[in-house]
Formats: structure tokens, C-alpha cells, sequence
């Protein structure tokens, strides 16, 4: 093998394997019973509505955009432990943590914590399509935190949080900590009309 098909195949395994562990999470949430897409039969790919039936059943909505802050958190957390691994290892690796996330969060248990817990009272889980979207998200955040360095990514979690936290009484650092150790205040002011 010629070095430059030495370097093409060391380069190209780390995207071969977000394909694999893709399509692995696709069969595994299948078999969790989430749906590929909204049972409404019309595919959106982006529903702006976060307490509305269509949330997390379409592409992207708007807890897309903490899906983009784990992968700003996921980038740093990977520069700082495993700071000689080539980027595309890292995102891979970054694509690896996230895809097990949303298994995890599309389990039954964290179903119903959501529901007992945060303000997703009717939640259902994620549809495939919107877990796909969300590790999408999450590797768009791990390229952008790579091409802004720390003290930019810094300014665009603090300023994605501020936002959601106006636009959808969520975000989230709110999420994370209504799921650990839920507060009456703060889910009263999240489903106040």
C-alpha cells in the first residue's frame, strides 16, 4: 500500500465508523419502539413549537440547540484528555458519547423521569429521525467549538443558554439540573403560560 492510501484509509475509518454506529443506534432505538419519524405523516425538518406534540418527533427542534452545546462540552472535554488524537478521532469519539446519550435517553427510564421531573409532561421520546438530528447537532458543535477555540465556544454556550432559557423556559444547564434534582419553582415558571 502506497503512503498516500496509508494516509486515505487511516483518515477515513473514523467516518466509516460514525456511519456504523449510526446505523447502529437507528436499529437499537427502533427496538427501544421509537418511530423513524412523526406519526403525523408529514416530515418536518425543523418544528419550532417546544411544548407542542411535534417537539422531538421531527429532524431538529429547539432542544437542538443543546444538543450543539454537548458537542461544544464534548470537544473541550476531548482536547483536554486526548489532546494528540487527530480531530476526526476526537469527533468520532464525541459522536460515539452522544449517540449513547440518546440511546440512554430514549430509555424508558429517563422517559419517565422527564415526565415526573422536567416540564416534558407529555413526553414520549425521540423519533430516530430527531436522535439522528440531535448527534448531527452535537457534531456541528464539536466542529464549531475546533474552529472557535475556548473563549468563543465559552460565548456561544453562554449566549445559546440565555437564549433558550428566554425563548423556551429551558436549556440546557436547567435541563441537567431539573432531571438530577427537580425544583417546583422552576418547572412552575417553565409551564407557566
Amino acid at each position: 500500500m502506497n503512503p498516500t492510501s496509508q494516509r486515505w484509509s487511516k483518515h477515513l475509518w473514523p467516518w466509516l465508523a460514525m456511519v456504523l454506529i449510526l446505523t447502529a443506534a437507528s436499529f437499537q432505538l427502533r427496538s427501544q419502539g421509537r418511530s423513524w419519524w412523526c406519526a403525523c405523516g408529514r416530515p418536518y425538518l425543523w418544528v419550532s413549537d417546544a411544548q407542542g406534540p411535534h417537539n422531538s418527533q421531527h429532524l431538529l427542534d429547539p432542544y437542538s440547540f443543546t444538543h450543539v452545546l454537548h458537542g461544544l462540552l464534548l470537544c473541550g472535554l476531548l482536547v483536554s484528555v486526548v489532546p494528540r488524537l487527530v480531530p476526526a478521532k476526537q469527533l468520532f469519539l464525541a459522536v460515539c458519547v452522544e449517540t449513547l446519550w440518546e440511546v440512554f435517553e430514549n430509555s424508558a427510564f429517563v422517559i419517565q423521569r422527564y415526565r415526573a421531573a422536567t416540564m416534558a409532561l407529555g413526553y414520549e421520546g425521540d423519533t430516530i429521525a430527531n436522535s439522528l438530528g440531535d448527534i448531527l447537532c452535537c457534531a456541528i458543535g464539536f466542529l464549531l467549538a475546533r474552529r472557535l477555540g475556548l473563549w468563543g465556544s465559552v460565548a456561544l454556550f453562554l449566549l445559546t443558554e440565555v437564549v433558550l432559557l428566554l425563548w423556551i423556559h429551558d436549556s440546557l444547564l436547567l435541563n441537567v439540573v431539573m432531571l438530577i434534582y427537580p425544583i417546583d419553582a422552576i418547572k412552575a415558571w417553565q409551564t407557566a403560560p
